[in-house]
């Protein structure tokens, strides 16, 4: 299985001048765990919930603090083709949970840990049924990935 099987839309900011707020509330609205940091088409940064914790644990004011003061800017990307399981252990021994994909310098998509357990609960002898609360489509894609155990 490779990384293209799995991966899914990543979210942009539209600004890497936006706020911590405004970035903590769009990853909110999307239920998604970073946000990609582009100008034009090239890929300048990523911020995730770990960098919105770690800049706010330290004092940053969320409505003040812009998302390029906080964000990722050697941002670790891999190729659309890239085995999952080699993926899987970029993302463990990186310390990383989000992994935008990339080709021919363009963005494709993004591979989260969540993608990544979502395979193996996938995998599960019995069938499984997910509860959840959030409506959201990319949510919705990855639970009824696990739901079906639809891995192809």
């Amino acid at each position: 299985m490779q990384v293209r099987d799995i991966m899914t839309q990543a979210t942009a900011t539209e600004s890497p001048q936006d706020s911590l707020r405004s970035a903590a509330e769009r990853m909110w609205r999307q239920q998604t765990g970073s946000l990609i940091i582009a100008e034009g088409d090239e890929l300048i940064g990523i911020i995730t919930e770990r960098d919105l914790l770690r800049a706010v644990a330290l004092g940053a004011d969320p409505d003040k603090t812009t998302v390029d003061d906080a964000m990722t800017t050697q941002v670790f990307t891999v190729p659309p083709d890239m085995q999952l399981q080699d993926a899987a252990r970029e993302m463990a021994t990186r310390l990383i949970r989000h992994l935008p994909v990339v080709a021919d310098g363009k963005l494709l998509g993004m591979v989260s840990m969540r993608d990544v357990t979502g395979v193996f609960a996938a995998m599960a002898a019995r069938p499984v049924k997910v509860e959840h609360e959030f409506d959201h489509l990319v949510r919705e894609r990855r639970l009824a990935r696990i739901e079906q155990g639809d891995l192809d």
